[in-house]
């Protein structure tokens, strides 16, 4: 299955039971909510899918139940996580083994490696694999930025294809297309900066509250693609307060009580994580409650189909 990288692919939760196992049940729910919602693609085991508590054959198994639920309607993609080379060499393999459409990589983990080693550590995953890659851009958090100069090495490669873009920095979406063009496709990473990027000319958005709340990400997107702006901006500012939640150290535990709240998730995380408790919880429910009060009725926009 050929990935285009438009349009919404959400960073899906990995749903657990009370006991920390993988609740297939309320994966299936959260997933018809999606492919109802008309999302793009899905991306498995991802930061906000509790990657560092999953080993790999927690996310094969993921892979797997997810290839069979969508059943071939949009492309799957595993997340690469790894603090050795030989590790994601081996996990990529694997992914690709079992069905994967493609992978999202991330640098090293739990090693600031410099430009050079971050640059060979993308390159020799992606010699090792047949399957397209997003590259997860995000100097915020993992505190290595891949620069324009070091996409200009990975492009040799036809199998890197695009970017989650999570500087923070809006004009490097002006400044990665002004030097890559087409070729280096860029999906929004950072859920309170989708609209502003698509205008800029992001192809995409991977997505986090779209976990709990699909129909509205879809329908921002694809309104913004149609040139219905102010439409778009509308929901984007209904939606903010919620997508705030996002960008909080506890965005897990967040959006996993806005997935409950909505009746296609549960709050169970994984140790060392905690479900949120006391005031941090209060404040959250409140933020929610009031968005669901005000809900916007998406029965009228008559978007079009296709992402």
């Amino acid at each position: 299955m050929t990935i285009n990288w438009n349009g919404v692919y959400p960073a899906l939760t990995t749903k657990f039971t009370e006991k920390g196992d993988l609740d297939y049940n309320m994966m299936e729910i959260n997933i018809k909510a999606q492919l109802d919602a008309g999302i793009d693609g899905i991306i498995f085991a991802g930061s906000l899918g509790e990657s560092s508590t999953l080993n790999h054959q927690d996310r094969i198994e993921l892979l797997k139940a997810g290839l069979d639920m969508v059943d071939g309607k949009i492309p799957i993609l595993l997340n690469i996580a790894e603090g050795s080379t030989k590790d994601a060499i081996a996990l990529a393999q694997a992914a690709q083994d079992n069905g994967a459409h493609g992978l999202m990589v991330l640098p090293p983990m739990m090693y600031k490696a410099t430009d050079a080693e971050v640059t060979e550590f993308f390159m020799t995953v992606a010699r090792n694999t047949d399957l397209p890659i997003l590259i997860y851009n995000n100097p915020v958090d993992y505190k290595i930025e891949v620069t324009l100069d070091m996409f200009d090495q990975l492009l040799k490669l036809d199998n890197i294809q695009a970017v989650k873009e999570s500087t923070r920095d809006l004009s490097n979406i002006t400044r990665q297309i002004n030097r890559f063009g087409d070729r280096l496709k860029i999906l929004c990473g950072v859920d309170t900066l989708a609209l502003e990027s698509f205008l800029m000319g992001a192809d995409g958005w991977v997505a986090g509250l779209v976990c709990a709340f699909p129909a509205e990400t879809v329908a921002i997107y694809r309104l913004a693609r149609e040139g219905r702006l102010e439409e778009a901006r509308e929901i984007y500012r209904w939606f903010m307060p919620i997508l705030e939640l996002d960008i909080d150290p506890q965005l897990v535990q967040n959006i996993k009580l806005a997935e409950k709240m909505c009746g296609i998730g549960t709050e169970h995380v994984r140790a060392p994580r905690f479900p949120l408790s006391g005031a941090k919880r209060q404040e959250v429910i409140n933020i929610l409650n009031e968005g669901l009060k005000s809900r916007p009725d998406l029965t009228k926009l008559n978007l079009q189909v296709a992402g």
